[in-house]
């Protein structure tokens, strides 16, 4: 067990999980790692779910046997419980309580516990909340496998099969970070709280991009693939585009392309003013694509119809006879040099680009290892194993969090020995400090671009934070980037627009610096220390901030990657995500959801951030929290991402045509020409046997179940089939679709975050500030029993708040007019909102 001395952030925090599968025992690691000592309790068939991906899950953590069905094994449940700060369950609401660990009672005797719940559908969801709400049925009822994204629709695979836990590892995070901020916020009130993540709304929350619909979207944002996909549903054409003839409606500046040595590489520098620029110069193709006619816009938040050519290079998308133009000639140059070459020129230039991998690749990766993203670590049952590294760690104590503790099986009285070990140490609750959301009074600067960052911050101002967003007087990224990510990231926050580089600026930012409780950006660490905001300059600063970093490779320790600039996109191209849902190496695709590490990783900004306060106020130190989009890969591909000597083939599901695990998990088509997901175990077998015309499938030989299966389904339609299935209580789902969901879930904006809404929640602006209709999911997926939880204003658009942030750190009219003449500072990026 990890020493008394330690200075991981959540020493000395008493965990008891006991979850299962994934999201529950995901979130115990989260903590272990970050110090708490976590006994996780087992039922005596051992976990429900085998695979040696525990060894990952179970990590830092002591494991108790014990029946909670037999009184003995209750009371000794009980009695952990009784010592421990959280307690951590992701059963189906009510099972646990029924089995008498009843988190509501317990927090009637201890106002100071802090509970987290993570069911598969919400509590207050009376229609789904008793299904078996298995990971692959959260993400069918939640139009995860009929959303996967432009290429799936245009391919005509419709529902699609993923193998990654998107919902466990969305919520996971989610709840972790709750978690912390509930204990961080206990540290000055002496309250815990009872909280409650459904995997079906954190699922949500990760793919609000995917979700959000804005009304009259311009035409200069629209995709040639979305352009095709609308041409081929008014003329009734079918969706049956084969995978060569879709890579030619790619932008160029976002696709994959073969390099000398076989292997594709993945360029993705579309949306800002220097990356696309940077990407044609080092393949010498910069001067040749200006002589035939490209051009740079001084202004692209201008209309479009005021432009003097009909594109600009770092737009994003380009009209189809620039980006057929573009990409034949990078097509060519790419083939002169290896994929490896072209990491390395990519990286030195500042230019987001990586190559094609397999995860098996990833976790052997020299740079993996040297920089803690993998770790090995000496598994009682399998031995020296590979494992993903700390998702969240602290700069300060990274270095610890390097060395988890394998799990170990102790006996229930070393467990209980271990966890009075530790003495809780909390304001008594008449004596704290009167706090309405955990974080209200809490001041955040957001330096960040892109998603990740911003939407750290944005999940802070659902708790009471108050945001400031700080952009460039001018933009650097175009508005596809910008503006229409923004309406989700945006949310609750005031922005501000200054060139902190200039003298004017760079005396706002200072201001603002001294001004707040914690700072995000996402910047490599030369820039961070160029900006004073390097741990000694930004102690003289304001010695009280935390600064969260968030990037794209970063580990605990430097190496050759550290500072390579990327997106999402390139850490599905580096870690294998991208290969195993295209299949092959000449066909890798893009996991489809919009940001699907990225909303993720600010997830696990908000941990490190709270995670820092709770330290400051617990221990009077001040942390810097980290966190990276590789980290978060990990934790995305928990179920499949280690290694040890004689682990199997790497055969997770892959490739376009896949449509499950098994006979017993994958899709079924119905009578009704709808897709229902089956989703049963070979323990679920005999439960069959009380479903009509499915009673024999315990009887047949394995290879015989998925034809007899196929048969079956085409007897009946899907609701009839849903019907008989969940009457035995085996796992099943019709395949949602988001607009599906949307449409069914919708209600007017009324002040509540919609946590009283069961599993599915979307507000309808009908005057947003940007003049459109947008549709939007609300921030719901955190349900506290204490702390209340807000409901975010609409984005506003860049630089509306200028004004009004000056005048209240201090600056008089005549300062901000002299300041905004100077162009140093700006209140606006254009006339339009959404620019036309």
């Amino acid at each position: 067990m990890r020493n008394s001395f330690s200075n991981l952030p959540l020493t000395g925090v008493k965990v008891v999980d006991f979850g299962q599968y994934i999201a529950g025992p995901a979130v115990a690691m989260l903590l272990g790692d970050l110090g708490a000592t976590v006994i996780h309790i087992d039922p005596p068939g051992g976990p429900m779910w085998d695979s040696p991906a525990n060894a990952t899950l179970m990590r830092n953590k002591s494991i108790v046997t014990l029946d909670l069905k037999s009184g003995d094994g209750l009371a000794k449940a009980r009695a952990l419980c009784a010592e421990a700060d959280i307690i951590v369950e992701n059963f189906r609401p009510g099972k646990l309580a029924a089995l008498g660990i009843d988190f509501a009672a317990m927090r009637e005797e201890r106002p100071e516990l802090i509970t987290i719940s993570i069911p598969g559908f919400a509590s207050n969801d009376m229609e789904r909340r008793e299904q078996r709400a298995f990971e692959s049925v959260v993400a069918a009822s939640s139009g995860v496998f009929t959303d996967m994204g432009l290429n799936r629709v245009l391919m005509g695979l419709n529902p699609s099969f993923s193998p990654l836990p998107l919902s466990s590892a969305y919520a996971s995070q989610i709840a972790a970070s709750a978690t912390v901020l509930a204990l961080q916020s206990r540290q000055v009130t002496g309250l815990g709280d009872q909280i409650e993540v459904p995997l079906a709304a954190a699922v949500m929350e990760g793919l609000c991009y995917n979700s959000i619909k804005v009304s009259d979207m311009p035409e200069r944002y629209l995709t040639q693939r979305e352009q095709e996909i609308e041409r081929r549903r008014i003329e009734g054409l079918p969706m049956n585009l084969p995978y060569e003839d879709l890579q030619e409606l790619l932008d160029p500046f976002f696709r994959s392309y073969m390099c000398k040595d076989g292997r594709m590489f993945y360029v993705v520098c579309p949306s800002h003013k220097n990356h696309a620029r940077r990407c044609l110069q080092v393949l010498g193709l910069y001067e040749e694509m200006i002589a035939e006619g490209l051009r740079e816009e001084d202004d692209t938040y201008r209309p479009q119809s005021e432009w003097v050519s009909d594109t600009s290079l770092g737009v994003y998308p380009m009209p189809k006879f620039w980006a057929d133009k573009i990409a034949a000639r990078m097509k060519e140059v790419f083939m002169t040099r290896t994929s490896h070459e072209w990491k390395r020129m990519f990286g030195r230039a500042g230019i987001p680009g990586a190559p094609q991998r397999w995860l098996q690749e990833w976790i052997n990766d020299e740079y993996a290892e040297t920089s803690g993203l993998m770790i090995d670590v000496r598994d009682p049952e399998y031995g020296e194993m590979t494992q993903p590294g700390p998702v969240v760690w602290m700069e300060e104590s990274g270095e610890e969090a390097l060395a988890p503790e394998p799990r170990r099986w102790v006996a229930f009285d070393e467990a209980l020995k271990a966890l009075r070990k530790h003495r809780t140490d909390i304001p008594d609750p008449g004596e704290g400090v009167e706090q309405e959301g955990w974080l209200s009074g809490l001041r955040v600067l957001d330096m960040c671009n892109v998603i990740a960052g911003p939407h750290s911050a944005s999940y802070l101002a659902r708790f009471g934070a108050e945001v400031i967003k700080i952009d460039p007087a001018q933009p650097l990224y175009d508005s596809w980037n910008t503006v229409i990510y923004g309406l989700s990231q945006g949310r609750g926050k005031r922005s501000i627009l200054a060139d902190v580089k200039s003298e004017h600026g760079r005396k706002v930012f200072e201001d603002l610096v001294k001004s707040v409780d914690v700072i995000f950006w996402n910047a490599p660490d030369s820039q961070i220390k160029r900006m004073g905001l390097d741990a000694e300059s930004l102690r003289k600063l304001n010695p009280e901030a935390i600064f969260c970093k968030l990037d794209c490779f970063s580990g605990v320790r430097r190496g050759t990657r550290t500072d390579y600039i990327g997106y999402d996109d390139l850490v599905q191209a580096t870690t294998g995500i991208m290969l195993r849902f295209g299949g092959a190496m000449d066909s890798p695709e893009e996991h489809a959801h919009v940001g699907t590490i990225d909303v993720m990783c600010g997830f696990g900004g908000a941990l490190a951030v709270a995670a820092a306060l709770y330290q400051k106020y617990r221990f009077g130190r001040i942390g810097r929290g980290r966190t990276s989009l590789s980290a978060n890969s990990g934790l995305l591909q928990v179920p499949f991402a280690y290694d040890f000597q004689g682990r199997g083939l790497f055969d997770e599901p892959s490739g376009p045509e896949v449509n499950g695990y098994d006979a017993l998990s994958r899709f079924y088509s119905t009578a009704s020409g709808v897709y229902i997901l089956l989703s049963a175990y070979e323990t679920d077998l005999p439960r069959f046997r009380e479903v009509e015309d499915l009673s024999v499938l315990p009887d047949l030989p394995d290879e015989e179940r998925a034809a007899y299966l196929a048969g079956a389904f085409q007897r009946h339609p899907a609701t009839e089939w849903i019907a008989r299935l969940r009457a035995a209580d085996i796992g099943c789902a019709i395949c949602n679709n988001i607009d599906a969901l949307r449409s069914e879930n919708l209600r007017e904006p009324d002040g509540t975050p919609g946590t009283g809404r069961g599993s599915y929640s979307f507000s309808q602006y009908s005057d947003h500030p940007s003049g459109h209709e947008v549709i939007q999911l609300d921030p719901y997926a955190v349900r506290p029993a204490r702390a209340k939880v807000y409901a975010l204003s609409p984005t506003e658009k860049f630089g509306t708040s200028t004004r009004a942030i000056l005048i209240d750190l201090g600056y008089s009219d005549a300062a901000i007019d002299r300041m905004l003449k100077s162009g140093q500072l700006s209140e606006s990026w254009s006339v339009e909102y959404l620019p036309s």
